[in-house]
């Protein structure tokens, strides 16, 4: 799974297919590397994946943050160095930790969902406020702006989708009004964390551990991250699962079947005004 092999997709990639082409779908749920606009203006409907790379994604955000709050990631090399647990002192229990989740999508929903079996208090951000009945199921508390998440979060988790809105969303103003010591976790898109003050809030303490399953210059990982004991790192395998990859074929599959059918796929991420 995944689009980078292929990538770039630029309108001159897909512009030999017109006018016959009509449809795109992908398998991925994040759709920052199309040119969506491009596809809307030609009335190409895009479709992403909007079920199928979800709980698995969530599951890979509580394995990260139970790892950065137990510094797991030190205590695994430890025990393969053959040192036991000597040069460890007590870590965080998760209980009683607020987790503030920016964006509560599919994605967002289902770690909060989760992380309740932990006893985090979970507040979130997003573009628009849950209906009520949204937060009592999913037990969760909305912060009426970003600022208010970072200043009252233990661990910060960040569940957006890429746009020029969002990229570096979180850089050297952002960390300095979280709490010393924070806790970041990013299965999302590397982008939206600007790496360089990511890297400076480590070293000062800002934040105290990170964990990441994306990068912005994926595949290749910074130095830093790759070699400091207080990053547990993952090579974007979020959403990459057996279940997963076939849901997300048959979420593809609905899409074209559906737009055969009656001229409009499903779920399309982009509207267009006649064929």
């Amino acid at each position: 799974m995944g689009t980078r092999p292929y990538e770039p997709f630029t309108p001159a990639f897909f512009t030999p297919l017109l006018p016959q082409l009509k449809l795109v779908v992908s398998a991925s749920a994040g759709y920052d590397e199309m040119p969506v606009t491009f596809f809307t203006s030609q009335a190409v409907y895009f479709c992403n994946t909007r079920h199928a790379v979800a709980e698995p994604t969530a599951d890979m955000t509580l394995y990260l943050l139970l790892a950065v709050i137990r510094d797991l990631s030190r205590s695994e090399k430890s025990a393969r160095e053959g040192k036991w647990n000597r040069a460890h002192i007590p870590n965080r229990d998760p209980s009683g930790l607020t987790l503030g989740i920016i964006g509560m999508g599919g994605i967002g929903k289902h770690v909060a969902r989760k992380a309740g079996a932990f006893n985090l208090k979970v507040t979130y951000y997003n573009r628009h406020r849950l209906p009520a009945a949204d937060e009592e199921k999913h037990n969760v508390t909305y912060c009426e702006t970003l600022d208010d998440l970072l200043n009252t979060s233990d661990v910060i988790s960040i569940h957006c989708p890429l746009n020029s809105s969002t990229r570096h969303m979180l850089t050297t103003k952002e960390f300095a009004l979280m709490k010393d010591g924070v806790l970041i976790i990013n299965t999302a898109r590397g982008a939206i964390i600007d790496e360089d003050a990511l890297i400076a809030a480590m070293e000062s303490g800002k934040v105290s551990r990170a964990g990441m399953d994306v990068f912005d210059d994926e595949p290749n990982i910074r130095p830093y991250f790759r070699e400091s004991e207080r990053c547990v790192l993952q090579p974007h395998l979020g959403g990459l699962t057996t279940r997963a990859r076939r849901d997300a074929e048959r979420e593809c599959l609905e899409n074209i079947v559906a737009w055969w059918k009656t001229g409009r796929p499903v779920a399309p991420v982009n509207e267009i005004e006649s064929q």
